[in-house]
């Protein structure tokens, strides 16, 4: 999985921001408001991983079980699933 290249990721105020610049704001009218692990997921996926390697990264910055976080890279991945945000292959 890997996040397409036209959005950038900031923090405003406290909260993390996706925006989308360049031709990405074409096709994605908004914002992405992330949490925390959020944040740090998406900055993890601007490059290709597997979500197993997601769940590796996340136990090791985070204070979490793996369980909890297949469910939370899960969840995340389900989120994004979405053309406009994830290069398929």
């Amino acid at each position: 999985m890997k996040i397409k290249e036209g959005f950038i990721i900031r923090e405003v105020g406290g909260e993390h921001i996706v925006v989308p610049i360049g031709e990405a704001g074409k096709s994605f009218h908004g914002m992405v408001k992330l949490n925390e692990s959020g944040a740090f997921l998406w900055r993890f996926f601007c490059t290709e991983h597997t979500q197993e390697e997601a769940v590796k990264a996340l136990t090791e910055e985070y204070d979490v079980d793996e369980e909890t976080a297949k469910k939370d890279v899960a969840a995340f991945a389900a989120t994004l699933d979405d053309p406009r945000f994830i290069e398929k292959k």
